[in-house]
């Protein structure tokens, strides 16, 4: 019975632990999914072995991957000749071991702009979209596949394709795939770049909105992760983990990114998450004063950026607060007489939810 009970202990004791190394906790009734959808490795332009790729993936702690390389551009053809491009996939997910990383199949579409890079995933098989003679004929064939379709770093500056300002902007062929419904999502998020203006085009068109590494050498030399920098990611609102519902989930554009010290996506989406983990209580009076203290405690991984924008004062701080990764702030509010209720009213600084636009969350407390 002694050892039941203690088994009990530790079982519970690693389930605690596990939730709270996540770096979010979940809206009820859903769980987050942590994901990188556009990766590379020496199958294309990348720099290493698709296991490697796995194995960076479960060492950083996230949950989904896919291996995209690139289906047109093969620069490294008389090194590694690739006559299956199914197959940077398949070495990725014989590579996973013990079930805790979901690998699922992708392929990148490269053209020239316009049309640009698309990522096809939850494909099925990789070699039927490589068609030369159209430069959308690839994205029509993945979606018979019934693939999941973005539009790669549509912000990115070329030479070669004229664009060098970094402004993210629709051109006929994306108004096209998106109004034939052909087009899902939409990088805002790639590598070390981050764009408002392609957040706005996911916005308005109804896409969804995703971040990406496009890793292709070393993430830990590129995040800087064993400094503490992460990958740019998508986190995925899902029922569960089966790929249906994951795959439903991208389509329903239940999703929104974290890259480097901000999350960003659509303002429902990120009212959930910032409700779930960022905790606001009141501690009552201290002592005969009409000072009332708040407890902000922050359960994610990103430092929670906050700027006060009530109609009070605080005793100890300005409208300005940042609340630490897992960590609690108390702050004193002048309420010049006691009270039995208050509304907090904040801004989170770095959740994004449009082009310059910021997300506000508002508190009710009862006090004590």
């Amino acid at each position: 019975m002694k050892i039941k009970f203690l088994l009990l202990i530790l079982f519970t004791t690693y389930l605690s632990s596990q939730e709270q190394s996540k770096p979010f906790m979940a809206p009820q009734g859903n769980i987050l999914i942590g994901a990188d959808l556009h990766t590379h490795t020496v199958f294309s332009d990348g720099m290493v072995w698709p296991s490697i790729r796995t194995e960076e993936a479960q060492r950083e702690g996230f949950d989904l991957i896919a291996i995209t390389d690139h289906l047109e551009y093969q620069p490294k053809k008389e090194d590694i000749p690739n006559p299956d491009f199914n197959r940077s996939y398949q070495i990725a997910k014989k590579s996973v071991s013990g079930g805790d990383l979901i690998v699922i199949p992708g392929s990148e579409i490269t053209r020239h702009m316009p049309p640009g890079h698309f990522n096809a995933i939850f494909i099925k098989d990789a070699n039927k979209l490589l068609i030369e003679s159209d430069s959308i004929a690839g994205i029509y064939e993945a979606n018979k596949q019934g693939a999941f379709v973005f539009w790669n770093h549509p912000h990115w500056t070329s030479k070669e394709d004229g664009r060098m300002d970094g402004i993210a902007k629709l051109d006929p062929v994306h108004k096209k795939l998106i109004n034939e419904n052909l087009l899902h999502g939409l990088e805002v998020a790639n590598e070390l770049t981050f764009s408002e203006e392609a957040l706005e085009i996911a916005l308005e068109n109804n896409l969804t909105i995703l971040g990406a590494s496009d890793i292709h050498g070393i993430a830990d030399w590129l995040f800087e992760i064993p400094e503490g920098g992460h990958r740019p990611l998508t986190y995925i609102l899902s029922k569960d983990l089966n790929h249906n519902s994951i795959k439903q989930a991208l389509f329903n554009g239940n999703t929104f990114i974290w890259f480097e010290d901000i999350i960003a996506g659509k303002e429902k989406i990120l009212s959930s998450i910032i409700n779930s983990n960022l905790k606001v209580k009141s501690n009552g009076y201290v002592g005969e004063t009409t000072l009332l203290e708040i407890s902000l405690t922050n359960l994610s991984s990103l430092p929670l950026k906050l700027s006060y924008i009530g109609e009070f004062t605080f005793h100890q701080y300005s409208d300005f607060i940042e609340v630490p990764a897992k960590k609690t702030v108390k702050v004193q509010v002048k309420t010049i007489e006691k009270l039995k209720s208050l509304v907090m009213h904040f801004k989170i600084l770095n959740a994004i939810i449009g082009r310059k636009k910021n997300l506000h969350v508002s508190y009710n407390l009862d006090i004590q």
